[in-house]
């Protein structure tokens, strides 16, 4: 099957490189076309909730201050995810590849589905935390949601392992005198 529109979901994560490196390799062997997307999961709900709540006057003010600074930090940080994807789209270029860059917000569970509907994605390439049992069904998994929901072929990039400590074999046997 030809990939012409890969959609490649990326966070701020370290294995953010290896999953735009597959992506690349892809688009590079199907002369593809690259969305690099971010998504920013906003909730103003509960940044303000600890804040307001008496049902005064001062309330609404507090809660206007508190959402113009909020809204004026989430774009800063909107940009500075800009200019990063816009990073990886130079490199995508650079190879022969087209590439756009999107930073969203929204849970990116449901974002990256959705984007790909829209878009006319034929695959998604995205990583995983590794969260297993307990630690997944609290937290979620992005890329479980997607495997199950995406309206095109998903690619799960396993993230670089960490490194295990090793035992040395040469190692000399500690011995305890029992008398």
């Amino acid at each position: 099957m030809a990939y012409k529109k890969i959609l490649v979901a990326i966070d701020r994560s370290s294995q953010a490189e290896a999953v735009f490196e597959q992506a690349l390799d892809l688009a590079e062997k199907e002369q593809s076309t690259l969305m690099l997307v971010h998504f920013l999961n906003w909730e103003p709900q509960e940044m303000m909730s600890p804040y307001v709540g008496l049902g005064t006057i001062a309330d609404v003010d507090l809660y206007g201050s508190l959402r113009k600074v909020h809204q004026e930090n989430l774009q800063i940080h909107v940009e500075e995810n800009k200019e990063w994807l816009r990073s990886y789209a130079r490199q995508a270029n650079n190879h022969g590849i087209a590439a756009e860059v999107s930073c969203q917000l929204a849970d990116p569970s449901v974002g990256i589905c959705e984007l790909a509907q829209k878009w006319g994605a034929d695959l998604i390439v995205l990583g995983r935390r590794g969260l297993g049992g307990l630690k997944e069904i609290v937290l979620g998994s992005v890329s479980n949601y997607v495997v199950h929901h995406a309206p095109c072929s998903v690619l799960v990039v396993q993230g670089v392992a960490t490194p295990t400590i090793e035992l040395s074999t040469t190692a000399t046997p500690v011995t305890t005198d029992t008398k």
